[in-house]
């Protein structure tokens, strides 16, 4: 008989071979196994927790994400196809994007308020100007990063929203740390020119 020992999702028997444990719960999961379901979270929900605390920095609001991240998985854990990645890159790239979405939507509800508190006040302020103005640029950043491709895009906002290394990048999404350099500089390199910036 052989003997097991998980380490960070990952079943590795004595012979050496590797099976992905996260990939076999999320099939179990697709076929309705709550017990695979609550398995899972025992899991992994610390560390998608703290991969959105890090995209958002409210715990509340990080709470809230944690949530959905866990209900979209129940919901669509079929989708997941084994042989194209790893079950717990599949569920980290899941949060950090709904992590991302809620900050986007934050910034948006932000942005509409400081446009309606405009409207209403009528009169000009110095703080108020540069808020709209720190408003606009950071709705110019968000534009120029959704023109990049995803790799790129995903990279660049993992290092800068997440505060991830560039190892920790690589680790996270199963790619090599020299995959990820090449992302982030073409990524970077791309947004100075969408934003006018000479390199």
């Amino acid at each position: 008989m052989l003997m097991e020992m998980v380490i960070d999702g990952m079943d590795v028997p004595e012979d050496g071979t590797a099976r992905d444990a996260v990939a076999d719960l999320l099939l179990a999961i697709a076929a309705g196994d709550q017990r695979a379901f609550a398995e899972l979270y025992d899991l992994l929900s610390s560390r998608v927790f703290g991969l959105i605390l890090r995209v958002l920095v409210n715990r509340s609001q990080s709470e809230e994400v944690l949530q959905e991240v866990f209900l979209e998985i129940w919901q669509s854990a079929s989708r997941f196809a084994p042989n194209k990645g790893q079950g717990r890159t599949w569920i980290m790239t899941m949060a950090h994007r709904r992590a991302v979405d809620r900050v986007r939507s934050s910034q948006s509800s932000s942005d509409r308020d400081v446009r309606a508190g405009l409207r209403d006040i009528g009169v000009a302020h110095d703080s108020v100007a540069e808020q709209v103005e720190l408003s606009m640029e950071g709705e110019r950043v968000v534009g120029a990063l959704s023109g990049l491709p995803e790799a790129q895009r995903e990279a660049i906002v993992l290092a800068y929203y997440g505060g991830y290394s560039q190892n920790e990048i690589a680790a996270l999404l199963g790619a090599p740390l020299g995959t990820i350099k090449t992302r982030m500089r073409d990524g970077l390199t791309r947004l100075r020119s969408a934003m006018g910036v000479m390199a």
